[in-house]
């Protein structure tokens, strides 16, 4: 509620106020411009091709790292310094595509059934993969980060393989 004094001195403080004539207003001359799509038909198809298919390429070298929520940061941080046992591993070197997705998945699935929780996952650092990076390591982390047994996974300490290999924390049943 406002009392008497501040209205009177509300008052006194804009007695020489008026509205500004309708000559001294700017008026306006332009509409606001037609919106227009933030994306082109080619970037709206690669964020349809990357939601379906997963993150792009990885390059030789580089880690990868991934984690479904509700692994916390504690958990995920052990993993990628290496701190948990590794249970089995699987080493896909030399096959092709088809083959190694074969046997990744049912390496993953063996894995889940024994309810081991950390492998190691083999890829190879693709250094004769040519321009399009390392085949391997790229089909290895699509499918790893889309299966639901992959709790996490993160590139290798270099002990155990660096950027060639992954451990990945499973899904205990």
């Amino acid at each position: 509620m406002i009392d008497e004094d501040d209205r009177k001195a509300f008052a006194a403080a804009t007695r020489d106020v008026r509205p500004a004539k309708p000559s001294d207003r700017m008026a306006v001359t332009s509409r606001r411009p037609a919106a227009r799509a933030t994306l082109s038909r080619a970037a709206a198809a690669e964020v349809l091709r990357e939601s379906l298919e997963g993150p792009g390429p990885v390059l030789s070298g580089d880690e990868v790292a991934f984690r479904r929520p509700g692994v916390t940061e504690t958990v995920f941080r052990r993993l990628k310094r290496g701190r948990f046992s590794i249970e089995d591993e699987c080493d896909l070197h030399g096959l092709t595509q088809t083959e190694a997705r074969a046997a990744l998945k049912a390496f993953v699935i063996e894995c889940c059934e024994r309810e081991l929780g950390c492998v190691r996952i083999i890829h190879g650092k693709g250094a004769r993969s040519g321009p399009d990076g390392p085949v391997l390591k790229q089909l290895v982390h699509r499918c790893l980060a889309r299966w639901d047994e992959v709790l996490a996974f993160a590139s290798a300490q270099l002990r155990h393989g660096g950027s060639g290999a992954v451990y990945v924390l499973l899904r205990r049943r």
